[in-house]
């Protein structure tokens, strides 16, 4: 679906700016649940935007597969001041589908997310967790083969967590599993959710791992200390 090949990523002038990734090779294959970690500011955020092509790479190239419908959460999604109905429709109507179509659709969305009964109510005004689902129905929507996810859950409570959790657990299953990236400092929740992990730091990959091997085999201490350091909390 992806390829990095030595992509770098540089905001301001070289010696007065930030160096946001740094020479990131990597491979994502269909069906895969990529999880993102490291510390704040590591380039986790600006590989997910190289990923759906908001930001240029400085340097190196990013191939992606061809007409491939992707679609990307932010973490604070942002929801326009209307019904949550045409929140989802909009989407499907920038698109080009009529826009009778994109209303049923949009409904079958929010029923696929458990949110059908507050289709007409003003989206401004949902729960945190209820924004949150609200975004994923506008992304199901679309039928996205990649689906990327910047801390899905963030500053959302236990309940809610849980919800959004099952509702990627499920769009990343069955026969029509959509690939997953999606960036966390939810170490439970990449456990739960990934099958492989990249950790970052600085803007470098430092880690690239099946989940079990990041999490429990001696590979990770052997082999990468400061990814070690990171899951046990003790990286400076």
């Amino acid at each position: 679906m992806f390829e990095l090949c030595d992509v770098s990523v540089q905001f301001g002038a070289p010696e007065r700016g930030v160096r946001a990734l740094a020479n990131v090779n990597l491979q994502v294959h269909a069906g895969a649940r990529v999880a993102l970690v490291g510390a704040n500011g590591c380039g986790k955020s600006t590989l997910l935007r190289v990923l759906h092509g908001l930001i240029v790479p400085s340097a190196g190239q990013l191939h992606s597969a061809p007409d491939v419908c992707q679609a990307m959460l932010f973490q604070k999604p942002h929801l326009l001041r209307l019904s949550v109905l045409r929140n989802v429709a909009l989407g499907l109507w920038l698109r080009g589908t009529p826009w009778r179509q994109c209303k049923a659709l949009a409904l079958a969305a929010l029923q696929r997310v458990g949110l059908s009964e507050l289709a007409q109510r003003n989206a401004r005004g949902l729960s945190g967790g209820q924004v949150q689902r609200v975004a994923m129905a506008r992304a199901w929507a679309l039928q996205p083969q990649v689906l990327l996810l910047d801390e899905p859950t963030a500053s959302l409570d236990p309940h809610a967590k849980r919800e959004v959790e099952a509702l990627i657990d499920e769009f990343a299953s069955g026969p029509n599993a959509m690939t997953l990236v999606f960036a966390s400092h939810n170490l439970g929740q990449v456990k739960r959710l990934a099958s492989r992990v990249i950790y970052l730091e600085h803007g470098r990959v430092l880690a690239d791992l099946p989940v079990d091997d990041f999490f429990s085999g001696p590979l990770l201490q052997q082999q990468y200390p400061a990814a070690h350091l990171f899951v046990k909390g003790e990286l400076v």
